[in-house]
């Protein structure tokens, strides 16, 4: 698809289709990306017979947010038996203080929002960079390190209190 096309598009439908998408991600950010992975499809080709551009470019974008919840929810799972995991592990603490420290750690990675969870442990726990962490998560890699850098500020406002009573 040539450029003056893409931006007749992109100006005609761009607002509603952000607000199609968030009605499904129930967040802007990722209705953002989706709709900038629509416009890259859009740009890499279109199919030649197409009825209703606009009936087109919605089912482009309900096809996206179908995927994108998907893999959401794959994450989802995958977080939660972490997260259990974790939990039946402190059972064999025996240090009455390091049980108290990985409890309260545990609720605190709970508390925090699930991309920024996904992250911490992907890079503290599965050792990953940030270019692998982007890539497994299909995000740009400023996402992933701003993510981590967020979801460690707010474990460390958690876990002061109880760092600073252990010591």
């Amino acid at each position: 698809m040539n450029k003056p096309e893409l931006e007749r598009i992109y100006d005609a439908h761009a607002s509603g289709l952000f607000h199609y998408l968030v009605t499904f991600t129930k967040n802007e950010a990722d209705a953002r990306d989706l709709l900038q992975e629509l416009f890259i499809k859009l740009a890499r080709g279109t199919p030649q017979e197409m009825r209703s551009e606009k009936a087109f470019l919605y089912r482009l974008a309900h096809n996206l947010a179908i995927d994108w919840m998907r893999r959401r929810k794959t994450r989802w799972d995958s977080e939660e038996r972490l997260l259990r995991e974790v939990e039946d592990g402190l059972q064999t603490l025996p240090d009455p203080d390091a049980l108290a420290l990985a409890r309260c750690f545990a609720q605190a990675m709970k508390s925090l929002p699930a991309e920024q969870r996904t992250i911490v442990q992907l890079k503290l726990w599965d050792g990953l960079t940030f270019e692998e962490i982007a890539e497994a998560q299909k995000i740009p890699l400023n996402t992933a390190a701003s993510r981590y850098r967020y979801g460690l500020d707010k474990l460390r406002t958690l876990l002061r209190p109880i760092y600073e009573e252990l010591q």
